[in-house]
């Protein structure tokens, strides 16, 4: 039985997740679940998953919820390029170091971001609360200052010369505040860089997965 795969285009971990899929090509049944529309208070996807959040896997009866634990399993029990996740013990430790910082940090404050710019207006039908968003920019600031600093150096890829799971989590969430035409690289040459080779290493899977945020994004300079 095929592995299925429940997610939401608009989720930043769903696509890291459709994307490693698609990319390494494991076997998957996709079943897109429309969180806009509250399919996620079903009563069949409320079972597999309580939390009524996504990404989630089904792997032969055998469910997965949390995108960090369904990468790193998809990573060891398929067989897909050891650059993604590597096997070599230190190799793997910062990847994992990453993997634990990003929750709080680059996921927390770029979502945020897009949150204050185009989840609330929507919903509320209310203009964004500018004070708010110029607190949650500076924040997403030096949260991008650590990433620089702290993981991407002077290296290729966050963990070192290849891609790996750290930097599919982190372009999935930096390109979310593109919903509302917000390109927070544009004056990071250094990020800039690096989110260039990570989208040239994803080929056009990487569009093919963002392209309901494109079309968010093109709304938005209307």
């Amino acid at each position: 039985m095929a592995l299925k795969v429940y997610f939401d285009l608009l989720s930043q971990p769903s696509r890291a997740v459709l994307i490693f899929l698609k990319r390494t090509g494991i076997p998957h049944i996709e079943r897109p679940v429309a969180l806009r529309k509250g399919e996620q208070n079903s009563p069949e996807f409320t079972k597999l998953n309580p939390m009524r959040k996504v990404p989630v896997i089904v792997d032969n009866g055998f469910v997965l919820t949390e995108s960090v634990a369904i990468l790193k399993y998809l990573a060891t029990k398929y067989d897909v390029p050891q650059f993604w996740y590597p096997q070599e013990i230190l190799q793997r430790a910062k990847v994992d170091e990453y993997m634990a910082w990003q929750h709080t940090n680059v996921r927390f404050h770029a979502a945020k971001v897009f949150i204050l710019e185009v989840l609330i207006p929507h919903m509320t039908s209310q203009p964004v609360d500018e004070n708010k968003l110029t607190k949650a920019l500076s924040e997403l600031n030096g949260t991008l200052d650590m990433l620089e600093s702290m993981f991407l150096k002077n290296q290729p890829f966050l963990c070192g010369d290849e891609i790996t799971l750290a930097d599919l989590l982190a372009i999935c969430e930096l390109m979310q505040p593109l919903g509302a035409d917000r390109d927070i690289l544009k004056d990071r040459p250094k990020l800039i860089a690096w989110r260039s080779r990570v989208q040239s290493a994803l080929g056009k899977t990487f569009d093919e997965v963002h392209s309901f945020l494109y079309q968010l994004r093109n709304k938005a300079r209307l």
